[in-house]
């Protein structure tokens, strides 16, 4: 996939200030984002998130997912740490986008689970991509990782696009009266690592 660097801004936030990376796919114009803090030059491996965009989760407060509480989780983390990524991806909705992830959560309040809704769309379980990944790291001067997920497949993707991905760290956070057969769902028939002591809340 084609990255292009745009641009570095510094980024205050409540868990500290980070610095804010923008780059654009040459081939769609689609923008994403790096927020770093640290120094990444002893090559050591770098705490990482790769965080699709869930406006309903991140800005809308969302109760439906656990994607607004992984971001928060994943900016707190980098914080104490004082070093790590996270990538800011611009793939709503496990890549089918905003409008049909509305048009997928009416089917979901008509019974139908995550998966199923977007298959009556036409679309796959989880369509996202992470080949910009690897060329945005790159450009940070990052080739290792300690990945914060749940889902076995974002290990793999990021793996096969040439990321070493050498630890995987769980991110359970959020479970809630609304979310719960979503968080199922993605366990049952997305393979994530979510035991039921694990979604508990935190």
């Amino acid at each position: 996939m084609n990255i292009r660097y745009v641009a570095t801004s510094r980024l205050p936030t409540p868990f500290g200030v980070f610095d804010m990376h923008g780059f654009e796919e040459v081939e769609t114009g689609k923008e994403h984002l790096a927020l770093t803090m640290g120094d990444f030059t002893d090559g050591a491996p770098v705490l990482l998130r790769a965080h699709s965009e869930c406006l309903t989760g991140d800005a809308l407060f969302s109760m439906r997912c656990d994607c607004g509480f992984q971001l928060e989780e994943a900016l707190r983390s980098v914080a104490q740490a004082g070093r790590g990524v996270v990538l800011y991806l611009r793939q709503e909705g496990r890549g089918i986008g905003l409008l049909n992830k509305i048009r997928a959560y009416n089917l979901q309040d008509q019974g139908a689970d995550t998966v199923e809704a977007n298959e009556q769309l036409g679309f796959g379980a989880d369509i996202r991509d992470y080949g910009m990944c690897q060329p945005m790291l790159e450009h940070l001067g990052i080739s290792s990782i300690r990945l914060m997920t749940n889902n076995p497949r974002k290990v793999t993707a990021l793996s096969e696009a040439g990321v070493t991905v050498s630890e995987r760290i769980p991110i359970v956070v959020g479970r809630n009266p609304y979310n719960i057969g979503y968080l199922n769902t993605k366990a049952s028939k997305l393979g994530h690592y979510l035991s039921h002591q694990d979604e508990e809340p935190e």
